[in-house]
């Protein structure tokens, strides 16, 4: 028996798992690590911290799994996108790195969006908008901000790029995670060297761009020896978790649409083509094999919004699931159900941390929307969920207008509550799946990555056959009717509270 592993950077732990050529899972670890948010919207972690999770989980599998290391015959990557992770002439890191979630950067996205011609000539350089989330909009930032750690900066790296460098000592970047810098030409799946140049800046510090299959290094005797990982043990490049982690769920092909509701929630389709992205709703990412492309759409507060909702207003619950060692998101799925689909006029806009899709805004704001003196705890509870929901049913609507939406693949936290699952396929009005190993995350993806990097299986679409269906969840009519008019009135509340929400920015909130 053969066996891969794959790493995930993710922004509240790293995650490492082993699989053998089955696709079953012999080895599991999550390490958690802190998130600083040194200002209202700003969003940093220390790569270190990064790097010692990787460590810890890498020998807690191998010590779980307790296979010959000589049949191991490889390890990919995923990691969360958009981080900018800047080092130095001796490749050491600068200063803490920027996050996919940080909104500091709008100055800087109006700017090149300015400067390249407008959104719909920027559009022509890289499919993709300048969103603040991006980690072209973190370069020139520092420039602007902090020039004395942009003069130091040789390269940049995304976070799973730094792990790998840690790992191999190379230095490069995967065409998906390179799709999310803002500077990447996606249709050609090379650096826009003509929007960098637009920029004023240095091509030098953009990182070699590779395909996620591509051999990109092997594991040092140090880090053997650190981690009990075989010396010379060939490492592929992997991929944005994005991306990645849509691999790890089986899309490879149109129709199929993956939703995740994990810290962020997400709406992601595999092509086996290039696609226009005319007013830069999505995200237009290049695939984890050559050839593939993945449309992506993002709303940045999902299962965060149901965890800001548990810490901050569920103390009762948390003191409940102490005392009786329950889930404390049981205990709160028995108050949603509590509720009726729609909440009974309750809707929540999970806006926590700005926005990204289909509302490109740091200022907008979360809300409820439709309280009275016979709200109850449970409608609150359930007004969390939908309105999450309805975020990425926004996202779900505009792949509805390019193709047909076939059906659903479910992962991230969210895909545990049966209610959830229930709620997506209600409101999505299309039939939803989890399937084998998703809650794996992007670590899953990279091990198939791995796999057909070391050449176990031809291709990605031979890779995914090892996945399987787990749970089914079909539309039930009775509900939809609640929820169609929660979700109405969902869709004017950004619209209607927009000059309110710059206002409030204007004012420094």
């Amino acid at each position: 028996m053969k066996y891969l592993i794959g790493l995930d950077v993710g922004t509240s732990g790293a995650k490492c798992i082993m699989i053998d050529e089955t696709g079953k899972v012999v080895a599991s670890s999550t390490q958690e690590y802190p998130l600083s948010t040194p200002r209202p919207g700003w969003a940093e972690q220390n790569p270190e911290d990064w790097w010692q999770g990787v460590v810890k989980g890498l020998q807690v599998i191998l010590k779980k799994a307790n296979v010959d290391p000589s049949d191991i015959l490889g390890l990919s990557y995923s990691g969360q996108m958009h981080g900018l992770v800047a080092l130095d002439e001796d490749n050491q890191v600068i200063r803490p790195a920027i996050l996919w979630c940080d909104q500091r950067t709008q100055k800087q996205c109006d700017w090149i969006t300015e400067k390249a011609g407008g959104l719909e000539k920027l559009l022509t350089y890289t499919n993709n908008r300048m969103l603040t989330g991006y980690t072209g909009g973190k370069i020139l930032w520092l420039r602007d901000e902090e020039p004395d750690n942009f003069a130091k900066m040789k390269v940049f790296v995304c976070p799973k790029d730094y792990i790998r460098y840690r790992m191999t000592g190379e230095i490069m970047i995967d065409v998906s995670d390179a799709s999310g810098t803002g500077f990447f030409d996606t249709k050609n799946r090379v650096w826009s060297d003509e929007l960098i140049e637009i920029a004023g800046l240095d091509k030098s510090i953009f990182p070699k761009a590779v395909e996620s299959t591509t051999l990109a290094g092997h594991v040092t005797c140090d880090v053997a020896q650190l981690t009990g990982l075989p010396e010379g043990l060939p490492c592929y490049a992997g991929g944005g978790d994005a991306v990645i982690q849509a691999v790890g769920s089986g899309l490879v092909r149109p129709g199929v649409l993956g939703v995740v509701i994990g810290t962020s929630g997400n709406v992601t389709m595999g092509l086996d083509h290039y696609e226009d992205n005319p007013h830069g709703d999505l995200q237009m990412f290049c695939g984890n094999e050559p050839g593939l492309w993945t449309d992506f759409g993002c709303t940045l507060s999902a299962g965060g919004s149901y965890r800001w909702y548990r810490d901050t207003l569920c103390e009762g619950a948390k003191q409940q699931a102490a005392e009786t060692g329950e889930n404390v998101y049981d205990i709160m799925g028995r108050d949603a159900e509590s509720s009726v689909p729609g909440a009974n006029g309750v809707v929540f806009t999970p806006y926590l941390s700005g926005e990204r899709c289909p509302y490109p805004d740091p200022n907008c704001r979360g809300s409820f929307y439709g309280m009275s003196l016979t709200t109850t705890r449970g409608d609150v509870t359930r007004a969390v969920m939908e309105g999450v929901t309805y975020s990425l049913c926004q996202l779900v609507d505009i792949f509805g207008s390019m193709t047909k939406n076939e059906k659903v693949y479910t992962s991230g936290g969210g895909a545990f509550s049966p209610l959830w699952r229930q709620m997506q396929a209600d409101i999505f009005n299309l039939p939803v799946y989890t399937m084998s190993a998703a809650s794996e995350g992007g670590a899953y993806g990279a091990v198939l990555v791995a796999g057909v990097g070391a050449g176990l299986w031809k291709n990605l679409t031979e890779a995914v056959q090892v996945i399987r269906p787990e749970t089914e969840c079909t539309p039930i009519a009775e509900n939809q009717e609640g929820y169609k008019k929660s979700y109405e009135i969902y869709k004017k509340i950004y619209p209607a509270l927009k000059p309110v929400y710059d206002f409030g920015a204007s004012l420094g909130f």
